[in-house]
C-alpha cells in the first residue's frame, strides 16, 4: 500500500471505527512527510474519544497504526487528534516548559518530570532553543521521566 493509499485507508478506517460508536463525522487527513495526521472534528463525545489522560485517543491512534502495519503500508506512523486537543495541550506544555526551564536556569538544580511521550517531545524540542539547557529521558515504560538540566559553561563564555 503506497503513501496515498495508506492515507485514504487510515482516514476511512478511523471514520468506520467512529461510526461503530455512533459518531458519524468526516475525518480530515494530512501528511507531514513522516506521519499521517488524522483530525476528528469536535462532537458531543469529545471527552469519550479523548478519555482519561488521553488514553482513548492514544488507543485509537494505536489501532489505526497497527492496522496499517498489518496491511504492509508504506506509512504506518499516525497521529490522531480530537478537536485540536493535542495541539492545545502541546501549547500548554510549552508554556509550562518555559517556566520549568527558567527555574532550572535560576536555581541550577535539575528538574525531573513525569510526562507522557508526546509531552516529553514538546519539552525536548523547546529546550533546543536554549544553549545552556539540556534534556534527556531516563527510566523505562511508565516510569520514564524527563530531566531538564543546566549545562555548566566555562567561565568567560
Amino acid at each position: 500500500m503506497n503513501r496515498d493509499e495508506a492515507i485514504r485507508f487510515a482516514t476511512k478506517y478511523l471514520e468506520d471505527l467512529l461510526s461503530f460508536f455512533g459518531i458519524n463525522v468526516a475525518v480530515d487527513s494530512t501528511f507531514d512527510g513522516e506521519v499521517i495526521q488524522l483530525s476528528i472534528p469536535s462532537t458531543s463525545l469529545n471527552s469519550l474519544l479523548i478519555g482519561k489522560n488521553a488514553d482513548n485517543l492514544r488507543s485509537l491512534q494505536y489501532i489505526v497504526a497497527a492496522t496499517l502495519t498489518a496491511k504492509n503500508a508504506e506509512v504506518t506512523r499516525v497521529n490522531v487528534d480530537v478537536a485540536d486537543y493535542k495541539r492545545a495541550r502541546a501549547e500548554r506544555i510549552a508554556d509550562r516548559a518555559e517556566e520549568w526551564i527558567a527555574k532550572v536556569r535560576r536555581t541550577g538544580q535539575p528538574m525531573r518530570l513525569d510526562l507522557n511521550p508526546a509531552d516529553r517531545r514538546v519539552v525536548h524540542k523547546l529546550a533546543e532553543d536554549y544553549s545552556d539547557i539540556t534534556t534527556h529521558s531516563e527510566g523505562e515504560g511508565r516510569e520514564r521521566q524527563l530531566v531538564i538540566e543546566k549545562i555548566d559553561t566555562p567561565s568567560g563564555e
